[in-house]
């Protein structure tokens, strides 16, 4: 006779983790396997989720950041322990600070072993590192605490400012068993997972009217606002108000780049001469000069502009971080950005309009930087230079409005930022706050996998050197990825010599003429060595209609470029200089 015990279904700490991630909607996995993980991607994939293997965790969880910034979902990065935790909890930290929701799985050792430093494989108290550098962090012990472990790091992940959360399963939990009923009933689908915050009426009205007083202002979108998907409404805010926009880096393509009240080409103008800046999803941190210096008009790099301030954003605590701001809209932006226009809609023709001299005196700026742009994008030097190659990138990305452009480097960063326009919302990805280097590959692999859209990587050669393996995992994939290596030889140039005369190169010269493109043909993809304008455009056209993975290695004069880009003061060698 059977007896009930031995009749009953049971289930484990693999399939729970599984189940539980399937039932919250996420059914793509980021990673790299190893001890304690590998039987785990195995069965993920079994069961029906898509696993992204990576050559190094850091380019993963660099993956799972931007498909979160993409999907407004977390993405998941699974790394084995210690080394690859360490490695995974680069990519966390970045996402943290960028805001991107994503949740870092690890395995780790268990508990007793650690605590008791008895020398386990890999031994180390990953929760206690994690914890610091990330939004929440939380260790599961036991097999029926799984579904609320991952509710808890999908609601800590993506609700209020998002960011990176730290969740540890130590090895022992994935064998643990218990009968298929409970482990069913333990798990959690997470209700509203972020919910949205109505900003306050009268906040609303305090930034309306603040606003109405302006003579010569001024809205800066940030990635915040891309993040929200709340594009129509920025863009019926932004031509309701007539109101001049400068989009961060990342927010390029909420409004066309080409849109008449972008004053991108007249930057240095707008910010010190407006009165009252509306920062939406954006913060007064250093790529913004920290709303003081001579950026905004204050006679010295601590002096403060004296421009009156409103600031929508998510958390209360970003408001007063770097100078006043004077009318603080705390809620999520596309709620904040609803409820300034439903107040402007009611004023109907009462709202006023920017000063004709305002955006007369941006109009002239604009068309005397736009054509001095022109005149140098015309030129066709030889060797090419980044504005003769950015050219190139320019047509085909206006040609392809939905292929995402991933970009860093140093020049590589700072060029096509301001050469390259965009059209479309989150289809610039790139460096975001940190300015780091290594994000390309990752990025550029993710973007591919949750949008099915052909992805141009527009890389400096020292950039490209972060996370370049990775062209493997395009291949291995056949993922529409075109890679453009801007190659000049070295970090920001090429022509630095060792000062002592000795036999080592300068630490900012790579191997001169380096064939990356051969990478990419070693594991099966298109490689091409372009040294014309001609060649470039035929190799990146055909990447973008073939869909094959490409590398292109964009050969450009290695006296191009400048140290640091935009940031060379930022060394103090540099900064001692000026």
């Amino acid at each position: 006779m059977t007896t009930d015990t031995q009749s009953q279904e049971m289930t484990d700490g693999f399939n729970l983790v599984i189940d539980a991630l399937k039932l919250n909607g996420i059914d793509t996995i980021f990673g790299l396997p190893g001890i304690p993980i590998t039987d785990l991607t195995r069965k993920m994939q079994a069961a029906g989720m898509r696993m992204i293997s990576f050559r190094h965790e850091q380019n993963a969880g660099n993956a799972a950041a931007i498909a979160g910034f993409l999907t407004q979902k977390p993405g998941i990065c699974l790394t084995v322990s210690a080394p690859g935790f360490l490695n995974g909890l680069n990519a966390l930290t970045n996402a943290t600070t960028n805001c991107f929701p994503m949740i870092l799985i690890s395995g780790s050792s268990e508990r007793e072993i650690v605590d008791l430093q008895q020398g386990d494989y890999e031994e180390m108290d990953q929760l206690a590192i994690a914890k610091p550098l990330c939004k929440a962090a939380y260790r599961v012990l036991h097999a029926e605490d799984i579904g609320i472990g991952v509710a808890r790091a999908i609601r800590a992940a993506v609700s209020g400012r998002p960011g990176g959360v730290y969740l540890d399963l130590p090895a022992k939990l994935f064998a643990q068993s218990i009968d298929a009923a409970t482990g069913k009933a333990s798990l959690i689908k997470v209700v509203d997972p972020a919910p949205r915050q109505i900003p306050a009426p009268d906040a609303v009205q305090r930034a309306l009217d603040l606003l109405k007083t302006a003579k010569r202002p001024l809205i800066i979108l940030g990635k915040g606002a891309a993040y929200a998907q709340a594009d129509d409404d920025i863009r019926a805010l932004v031509e309701k108000t007539g109101i001049p926009y400068l989009p961060m880096s990342m927010a390029k393509g909420l409004l066309p780049d080409t849109h008449k009240q972008s004053a991108a080409a007249a930057r240095s103008y707008v910010l010190p001469e407006a009165d009252v800046v509306m920062l939406i999803g954006a913060r007064l941190n250093w790529l913004l000069s920290h709303g003081k210096g001579k950026t905004w008009g204050g006679k010295d790099h601590k002096a403060w502009g004296g421009q009156k301030y409103i600031q929508v954003d998510i958390s209360p605590q970003e408001a007063d971080s770097n100078v006043r701001i004077d009318a603080p809209v705390v809620g999520d932006i596309g709620s904040c950005v609803a409820a300034m226009l439903g107040g402007i809609k009611a004023a109907g023709a009462g709202w006023p309009q920017p000063s004709g001299d305002w955006l007369g005196a941006i109009d002239e700026r604009k068309t005397k930087n736009i054509g001095k742009m022109a005149e140098t994008l015309a030129k066709n030097p030889s060797p090419m230079n980044f504005h003769s190659a950015l050219n190139v990138m320019r047509d085909i990305i206006k040609d392809n409005p939905d292929a995402i452009l991933v970009n860093e480097g140093a020049n590589a960063l700072d060029f096509t930022r301001s050469i390259v326009d965009m059209y479309k919302p989150r289809k610039r990805l790139d460096v975001g706050t940190w300015g780091v280097m290594g994000i390309g590959m990752g990025f550029a692999v993710a973007a591919a996998v949750v949008s099915d859209k052909p992805v141009i990587a527009v890389e400096g050669d020292s950039a490209f050197g972060f996370s370049g393996m990775e062209v493997e995992t395009i291949c291995r994939y056949n993922l529409p990825v075109c890679v453009v290596v801007m190659n000049n030889n070295g970090v920001y140039k090429g022509t630095d010599v060792n000062p002592t005369g000795g036999a080592d190169v300068a630490p900012t010269v790579f191997v001169k003429d380096a064939r990356y493109d051969k990478m990419m043909e070693a594991f099966g993809g298109v490689g091409v060595y372009a040294k014309t304008p001609e060649e470039l455009r035929k190799a990146v056209e055909e990447a973008v209609r073939s869909r094959k993975p490409t590398l292109v290695n964009a050969v450009i004069d290695e006296t191009a470029g400048t140290e640091s880009g935009r940031i060379t003061s930022l060394n103090p060698t540099a900064a001692k200089k000026k």
